[in-house]
């Protein structure tokens, strides 16, 4: 934490403000990835196939020369489409099965006579009115194949939390700025490499490999800006990472509603990728990093490159902040034996006594929540009838708010106190939705937004209060454990969106009774604005159940103490330069 001084005295000038636009640029291509599935694995209307060249379509009463104008009227797979073929055969045709008319010289909607059942062996026949080309229609993922596009969304988000774990733990072996170049080279090598894969196995496999890369990124850039942005704008930065997310979610609404062939949709959307990937390279490593590895000589090349670009004529000298913590170190007392910060602690330690366990419960509850509402809300938007380019379009837009309302409200009302409110809203929206009739498509749509903001004000600063609930010595695995409770959330949200075909209400009824949930247990929970930041478990224990903070029983860490020396050498760096 000694380092903290490298970015607290040049915070919110010129460098920091292109390294942070530089790297959450490509956030937005985590976005379009994310959430691309939505209407590349559309499934469009279909019939089985027919093994002739058809002449005449028949449903009801009305009577057309070809499937194409058919379509608009078949709204219902309980009824067939009766079709005769140039041989004069005719057939009966339905999503899963045909049947073909034994005795029939006229073309005629009833029949009471024999019928040959068969199988869909000459493959389907698709309305591609909405969209020429679909993974689904490439590869006939329907019916007993069905299973296979439903496996693609949850597969990705597998990627997704296994990308988290390994990528996060390359940066901090080798570094933030490697693992950022990797990162964003392999979103635009996979992005493209997916839209030229020959069958369904090998596009599961390459969007698995794209999901890894994408959420590497997306870990690590949460990292790399915070360690680069100024402490007073920190938590503003971290936050509209997320919205630079939400714009790519608008990305993939726009190109959709432009592209209408599948392949050629994921090649416009990998191009987002390309303008970075060209110049990510000019991406510094962090000093953070640098100190931590002991490349004192690489550090100060940065924080002197930060200082030119910031016209401070005197930068930092990295000796003087390993003076300052080496005399921290010496003021505060070597003898001081506290076991505690040397032993390895695990996720045991989470649930060390009941009201911790009781808080990492509720912690983990509200990011498994916050995580399963984004996602269902998101992938829903598309199903709530109307233009689904403007719903999903709207259901990103609405993000860009909340975030700003998440931070406003966690500096005036605190964390607990704007959390609680938002989930128990987001509960309470999603019934509201179950109540308005399904004739009333603008109003549907509005309330899923609302749901979307306030789902998404909660699953934003979840981030920061998990951090201020829990000590030092606990505080990123608290972190690491709650981020993977939200990737498990994640991938149990496509599959939650697949019971609309159970009950259409059902994906609403569970994330309302889940956000119920999770507000009313987030009473239990401590406020910790303005409260100092916890060292032993000892005092995140005592967080909340006494008005006198622990702070003021129990003398800082040193690395704490370090800390507000260095930032106050830091202050006085920029003061001589205003």
């Amino acid at each position: 934490m000694y380092f903290s001084s490298v970015t607290f005295f040049l915070s919110l000038y010129r460098f920091q403000a292109f390294v942070y636009f530089a790297s959450v640029f490509q956030a937005m291509s985590c976005g379009i990835h994310y959430l691309a599935s939505v209407f590349m694995a559309v499934t469009p209307n279909f019939v089985c196939g027919v093994p002739g060249n058809v002449s005449s379509v028949l449903f009801y009463n009305s009577s057309e020369s070809s499937l194409e104008d058919i379509w608009t009227l078949w709204t219902s797979t309980e009824n067939d489409i009766v079709v005769q073929l140039e041989n004069g055969e005719i057939w009966e045709l339905n999503q899963c099965s045909r049947s073909k008319r034994e005795m029939s010289l006229d073309l005629a909607y009833e029949y009471k006579g024999n019928k040959s059942i068969f199988s869909c062996s000459d493959g389907f026949l698709y309305d591609d009115t909405k969209w020429k080309s679909t993974v689904v229609t490439q590869w006939d993922l329907v019916c007993d194949r069905e299973w296979l596009a439903k496996l693609i969304q949850p597969t990705f988000m597998l990627g997704v939390l296994i990308g988290a774990v390994i990528f996060g733990d390359v940066a901090d072996r080798l570094g933030r700025q490697r693992v950022m170049w990797f990162t964003s080279a392999g979103q635009f090598i996979f992005g493209i490499a997916v839209a030229f894969t020959f069958d369904y196995y090998s596009f599961v496999i390459v969007r698995f490999l794209l999901a890894m890369v994408s959420s590497g990124y997306l870990v690590v850039a949460f990292v790399y800006v915070t360690e680069f942005v100024g402490i007073k704008a920190r938590t503003w930065a971290s936050m509209h990472v997320h919205a630079f997310f939400a714009m790519g979610i608008m990305i993939v609404a726009l190109v959709g509603f432009l592209v209408r062939t599948w392949w050629i949709y994921q090649i416009f959307l990998s191009i987002a990728t390309l303008p970075f990937v060209l110049c990510c390279w000019m991406l510094p490593e962090t000093p953070f990093w640098l100190l931590s590895e002991e490349r004192y000589e690489d550090a100060q090349k940065v924080i002197n490159i930060m200082a030119r670009w910031n016209k401070v004529s005197t930068p930092c000298k990295v000796s003087e902040l390993c003076s300052v913590q080496q005399d921290d170190l010496v003021d505060g007392g070597m003898g001081d034996n506290d076991t505690s910060s040397t032993k390895k602690h695990n996720i045991l330690d989470l649930f060390c006594n009941w009201h911790i366990a009781r808080r990492t419960i509720t912690v983990w509850l509200i990011w498994f929540t916050g995580s399963l509402g984004y996602y269902v809300f998101s992938l829903s938007s598309v199903s709530l009838g109307g233009n689904e380019y403007l719903n999903l379009f709207l259901i990103g837009a609405v993000e860009l708010p909340c975030y700003i309302i998440a931070c406003i409200g966690m500096d005036k009302l605190g964390r607990r106190n704007t959390l609680i409110p938002f989930l128990i809203l987001s509960a309470l929206i999603c019934v509201l939705i179950m109540v308005i009739p399904q004739d009333f498509n603008i109003l549907i749509i509005l309330a899923n937004m609302a749901g979307k903001f306030s789902i998404g004000v909660a699953f934003g600063l979840i981030y920061l209060y998990t951090a201020e609930l829990y000590p030092t010595i606990v505080r990123s695995l608290a972190v690491g454990s709650g981020s993977m409770m939200c990737r498990v959330g994640s991938v149990v949200a496509p599959f939650c969106v697949y019971l609309r075909s159970v009950w259409i209400f059902m994906p609403l009824l569970l994330v309302g009774i889940m956000a119920l949930l999770s507000g009313i247990l987030t009473i239990m929970l401590p406020e910790t604005l303005g409260k100092p930041l916890t060292n032993t478990l000892v005092e995140a224990t005592e967080i909340g159940r006494n008005k006198k903070s622990c702070s003021e029983k129990t003398p800082p860490a040193h690395s704490d103490a370090s800390l507000e020396k260095i930032e106050m050498v830091g202050q006085e760096t920029v003061s001589t330069e205003k």
